[in-house]
């Protein structure tokens, strides 16, 4: 399946999945090792990695009423840091569970943790910091969560 056809299937099941709270979320998502995510030495590349990770915020986005409100606001999400530290290797066709949670903020970036899981086995571990931006700049991750929190009240009236 290449990426798009995984990017569109996961924008149509996180819209099904559970809410997640705004404040320090964590998901999940269950992927397989595609034979497009392999390199030459047959397991999954360094950089699919990071493209993985980006489909765990999109589901994470989608689930707290991120992305609507940064629709609606014109705001777009930005990675400004990443690191990544690979323990053993994912082989192809091989089931594998990417966890990911916002484990804190400063004024200017959302801290999020990311980890690659074969049968509850920690085979890669990452951190990033990201943030949203308008057309003025970085938006305070506080103003962030706020708009989205107020958004979401509104609706639920």
């Amino acid at each position: 399946m290449s990426l798009i056809f995984r990017m569109i299937y996961l924008l149509l099941v996180s819209f099904f999945k559970p809410r997640l709270p705004v404040v320090k979320p964590e998901n999940s998502l269950i992927l397989r090792v595609l034979p497009n995510d392999l390199d030459i030495n047959i397991h999954m590349n360094n950089g699919r990695y990071l493209t993985i990770c980006d489909l765990s915020r999109v589901d994470m986005f989608i689930r707290t009423g991120l992305a609507r409100t940064m629709h609606k606001e014109g705001w777009i999400p930005v990675v400004s840091e990443h690191t990544m530290k690979y323990k053993k290797p994912l082989k192809p066709f091989q089931k594998y569970e990417v966890k990911m949670k916002i484990v804190d903020w400063d004024d200017k970036s959302f801290h999020m943790q990311h980890t690659f899981l074969v049968k509850d086995r920690v085979v890669a571990e990452g951190t990033s910091r990201g943030c949203v931006l308008s057309k003025t700049g970085v938006i305070p991750p506080d103003t962030v969560i706020q708009k989205v929190t107020e958004r979401l009240e509104t609706k639920e009236r």
